[in-house]
Protein backbone atom coordinates (compact mmCIF):
# COMPACT_ATOMS: atom_id res chain seq x y z
CA UNK A 1 0.00 0.00 0.00
CA UNK A 2 2.68 2.48 1.04
CA UNK A 3 6.16 2.21 -0.34
CA UNK A 4 8.13 2.57 2.89
CA UNK A 5 11.69 1.31 3.13
CA UNK A 6 13.32 -0.08 6.27
CA UNK A 7 15.38 3.07 6.75
CA UNK A 8 12.32 5.32 6.69
CA UNK A 9 10.55 3.03 9.12
CA UNK A 10 13.56 3.12 11.47
CA UNK A 11 13.63 6.92 11.27
CA UNK A 12 9.91 7.15 12.20
CA UNK A 13 10.53 4.76 15.11
CA UNK A 14 13.43 6.84 16.46
CA UNK A 15 11.45 10.09 16.19
CA UNK A 16 8.51 8.43 17.97
CA UNK A 17 10.84 7.19 20.70
CA UNK A 18 12.20 10.68 21.23
CA UNK A 19 8.80 12.44 21.13
CA UNK A 20 6.71 9.91 23.07
CA UNK A 21 9.30 8.28 25.23
CA UNK A 22 9.76 4.57 25.91
CA UNK A 23 6.71 4.32 28.19
CA UNK A 24 4.09 5.55 25.71
CA UNK A 25 5.65 4.29 22.48
CA UNK A 26 4.19 0.70 22.63
CA UNK A 27 0.68 2.06 23.23
CA UNK A 28 1.09 4.52 20.34
CA UNK A 29 2.34 1.76 18.03
CA UNK A 30 -0.64 -0.46 18.94
CA UNK A 31 -3.00 2.44 18.26
CA UNK A 32 -1.42 3.20 14.88
CA UNK A 33 -1.47 -0.49 13.91
CA UNK A 34 -5.16 -0.62 14.88
CA UNK A 35 -5.89 2.40 12.67
CA UNK A 36 -4.01 0.84 9.77
CA UNK A 37 -5.92 -2.43 10.14
CA UNK A 38 -9.22 -0.54 10.31
CA UNK A 39 -8.32 1.36 7.13
CA UNK A 40 -7.41 -1.91 5.40
CA UNK A 41 -10.72 -3.49 6.38
CA UNK A 42 -12.59 -0.39 5.24
CA UNK A 43 -10.82 -0.32 1.88
CA UNK A 44 -11.45 -4.07 1.40
CA UNK A 45 -15.16 -3.69 2.13
CA UNK A 46 -15.45 -0.68 -0.20
CA UNK A 47 -13.65 -2.62 -2.92
CA UNK A 48 -15.97 -5.60 -2.40
CA UNK A 49 -19.06 -3.40 -2.60
CA UNK A 50 -17.79 -1.76 -5.78
CA UNK A 51 -17.17 -5.18 -7.35
CA UNK A 52 -20.70 -6.28 -6.43
CA UNK A 53 -22.19 -3.13 -7.93
CA UNK A 54 -20.17 -3.57 -11.12
CA UNK A 55 -21.28 -7.19 -11.49
CA UNK A 56 -24.88 -6.19 -10.88
CA UNK A 57 -24.63 -3.45 -13.49
CA UNK A 58 -23.12 -5.92 -15.97
CA UNK A 59 -25.96 -8.36 -15.35
CA UNK A 60 -28.55 -5.64 -15.82
CA UNK A 61 -26.88 -4.56 -19.07
CA UNK A 62 -26.79 -8.16 -20.28
CA UNK A 63 -30.45 -8.58 -19.43
CA UNK A 64 -31.40 -5.42 -21.29
CA UNK A 65 -29.35 -6.53 -24.26
CA UNK A 66 -31.03 -9.94 -24.23
CA UNK A 67 -34.47 -8.32 -24.06
CA UNK A 68 -33.62 -6.02 -26.95
CA UNK A 69 -32.26 -8.83 -29.11
CA UNK A 70 -35.44 -10.79 -28.47
CA UNK A 71 -36.37 -14.08 -26.92
CA UNK A 72 -36.22 -15.84 -30.31
CA UNK A 73 -32.43 -15.75 -30.30
CA UNK A 74 -32.15 -18.02 -27.23
CA UNK A 75 -29.77 -20.94 -27.56
CA UNK A 76 -31.34 -24.41 -27.90
CA UNK A 77 -29.97 -25.50 -24.51
CA UNK A 78 -31.64 -22.58 -22.73
CA UNK A 79 -34.87 -23.13 -24.68
CA UNK A 80 -34.83 -26.81 -23.67
CA UNK A 81 -34.34 -25.78 -20.04
CA UNK A 82 -37.24 -23.34 -20.27
CA UNK A 83 -39.46 -26.03 -21.81
CA UNK A 84 -38.48 -28.51 -19.09
CA UNK A 85 -39.32 -25.94 -16.40
CA UNK A 86 -42.70 -25.33 -18.03
CA UNK A 87 -43.41 -29.09 -18.02
CA UNK A 88 -42.42 -29.34 -14.37
CA UNK A 89 -44.66 -26.39 -13.49
CA UNK A 90 -47.58 -28.00 -15.36
CA UNK A 91 -46.97 -31.32 -13.61
CA UNK A 92 -46.91 -29.63 -10.20
CA UNK A 93 -50.09 -27.73 -11.04
CA UNK A 94 -51.82 -31.00 -12.01
CA UNK A 95 -50.68 -32.70 -8.80
CA UNK A 96 -51.93 -29.72 -6.82
CA UNK A 97 -55.33 -29.83 -8.51
CA UNK A 98 -55.65 -33.58 -7.88
CA UNK A 99 -54.75 -33.11 -4.23
CA UNK A 100 -57.32 -30.34 -3.88
CA UNK A 101 -59.98 -32.60 -5.43
CA UNK A 102 -59.09 -35.45 -3.06
CA UNK A 103 -59.23 -33.15 -0.05
CA UNK A 104 -62.59 -31.75 -1.17
CA UNK A 105 -63.99 -35.24 -1.67
CA UNK A 106 -62.80 -36.33 1.77
CA UNK A 107 -64.15 -33.19 3.41
CA UNK A 108 -67.50 -33.35 1.64
CA UNK A 109 -68.14 -37.10 1.95
CA UNK A 110 -68.73 -37.19 5.73
CA UNK A 111 -71.19 -34.34 5.38
CA UNK A 112 -73.28 -36.23 2.80
CA UNK A 113 -73.01 -39.41 4.87
CA UNK A 114 -74.29 -37.55 7.91
CA UNK A 115 -77.24 -36.05 6.05
CA UNK A 116 -78.10 -39.48 4.62
CA UNK A 117 -77.78 -41.05 8.06
CA UNK A 118 -79.91 -38.30 9.62
CA UNK A 119 -83.06 -39.61 7.95
CA UNK A 120 -82.26 -43.19 8.99
CA UNK A 121 -81.58 -42.10 12.57
CA UNK A 122 -84.82 -40.11 12.72
CA UNK A 123 -86.88 -43.04 11.49
CA UNK A 124 -85.14 -45.38 13.98
CA UNK A 125 -85.83 -42.93 16.81
CA UNK A 126 -89.52 -42.66 15.80
CA UNK A 127 -89.79 -46.44 15.72
CA UNK A 128 -88.17 -46.73 19.14
CA UNK A 129 -90.44 -44.01 20.48
CA UNK A 130 -93.51 -45.86 19.18
CA UNK A 131 -92.27 -49.14 20.68
CA UNK A 132 -91.62 -47.44 24.02
CA UNK A 133 -95.05 -45.82 23.93
CA UNK A 134 -96.65 -49.20 23.22
CA UNK A 135 -94.78 -50.78 26.14
CA UNK A 136 -95.80 -47.94 28.46
CA UNK A 137 -99.43 -48.36 27.39
CA UNK A 138 -99.24 -52.11 27.96
CA UNK A 139 -97.73 -51.59 31.43
CA UNK A 140 -100.39 -49.00 32.27
CA UNK A 141 -103.14 -51.38 31.10
CA UNK A 142 -101.69 -54.27 33.16
CA UNK A 143 -101.35 -52.07 36.20
CA UNK A 144 -104.91 -50.82 35.77
CA UNK A 145 -106.15 -54.42 35.46
CA UNK A 146 -104.42 -55.43 38.69
CA UNK A 147 -105.96 -52.58 40.63
CA UNK A 148 -109.44 -53.37 39.34
CA UNK A 149 -109.37 -56.94 40.51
Amino acid sequence: MFDVSFGELLLVFIIGLIVLGPARLPTAVKTVVGWINALRRLSASVQLELNKELKLQELQDSLKQAEQSGINNISPEIQASIDELKRIIQSLQNEYNQTVQKVNSVVNSPITDLTDNKDDIESDLKQQNENNQTEVNNLVDKDAGKHQS
